[in-house]
């Protein structure tokens, strides 16, 4: 077993985590988000989504919150797009990466998406092709890599058929995703396994929700395959609006601290973290759904 010395970590707090909030969250609480992360010393953030507002009204400013944020050299932005409407959209916004994303799940793909896993593919194909001629970079998200609210326990076979699928229509790297939050470490490690048939493992992120609090003992055993790209929601902020109980990714102050822990870089400042957290907690009224954050801030007063 050999441990990544450093680790990557993508923030999909201002995205993945604030899209289910029934509250309107302003755009400038969310461009100051993002400004308060890159403070942080993260170098990738997912800003936005550029999906229908009627579908997810939280994301409906995404020009707005784009054209807001003061971007730093060194720090890539992201957007996910369902289809080529998105991807028109986004592309006025300049993103660095655009997100496709797809379910290892058919029911799943039907419930979030009203298609099928193939009918997702040949959606994104030309959206893919479109983003990398224009020079963008292309992730795609694999969501219920381990379980699915519908179908229950997903195989592994299933993860890897949908990263042979992301692969062929050219997306360049991938996020493992536990949606649902229900994997524990042995499944989780055999969906990695069944992506790394198709992708290296630079390419591939683990993405893990903490509904049954697995998010920390399922990125140990990433990290045991060498995994070094994580996905994670600043103050644990997010859920699923297809899958009712879970909860959000996990917290990134509670993965950074266990990073260092291990001894693993991740060039992220733990108290600017745990500040930015606070921060977003505020605006929403609540506290920080962050173990760390809680307790580094209970320290603190």
């Amino acid at each position: 077993m050999s441990f990544p010395t450093r680790v990557q970590i993508i923030d999909v707090g201002p995205r993945d985590g604030l899209q289910n909030e029934k509250q309107p969250v302003p755009a400038a609480v969310k461009i100051e988000l993002v400004q308060r992360l890159q403070d942080t010393g993260l170098t990738e953030i997912e800003v936005t989504s550029f999906v229908s507002p009627r579908w997810v009204p939280q994301m409906g400013d995404n020009a707005e919150v784009m054209a807001g944020i003061t971007r730093r050299p060194g720090v890539r932005y992201s957007v996910l797009v369902p289809n080529l409407k998105g991807w028109e959209a986004a592309q006025a916004s300049q993103p660095d990466e655009i997100v496709v994303f797809g379910a290892a799940s058919e029911a799943f793909s039907q419930k979030n998406i009203n298609c099928s896993i193939a009918e997702s593919i040949e959606r994104f194909a030309p959206v893919v092709e479109a983003a990398l001629a224009a020079g963008i970079r292309v992730r795609g998200a694999m969501s219920c890599t381990v379980g699915c609210p519908y179908e229950g326990e997903v195989a592994p076979e299933r993860v890897g058929m949908l990263a042979g699928l992301m692969k062929g229509i050219g997306v360049q790297r991938v996020d493992v995703a536990d949606t649902i939050g229900v994997g524990t470490p042995r499944k989780v490690q055999r969906a990695i396994e069944a992506t790394l048939a198709h992708f290296d493992l630079d390419q591939v992120s683990g993405h893990f929700h903490d509904t049954y609090g697995q998010a920390l003992s399922n990125t140990y055993a990433a990290l045991e395959l060498g995994v070094w790209n994580f996905q994670s929601s600043v103050a644990g902020l997010g859920g699923c609006p297809y899958a009712k109980g879970a909860t959000g990714n996990v917290a990134t102050e509670d993965l950074v601290y266990l990073l260092q822990g291990l001894g693993i870089e991740t060039g992220i400042d733990l108290d600017r973290l745990v500040d930015a957290g606070a921060f977003i907690s505020a605006a929403l009224g609540r506290k920080p759904n962050s173990r760390v954050a809680t307790a580094i801030l209970n320290k603190r007063g």
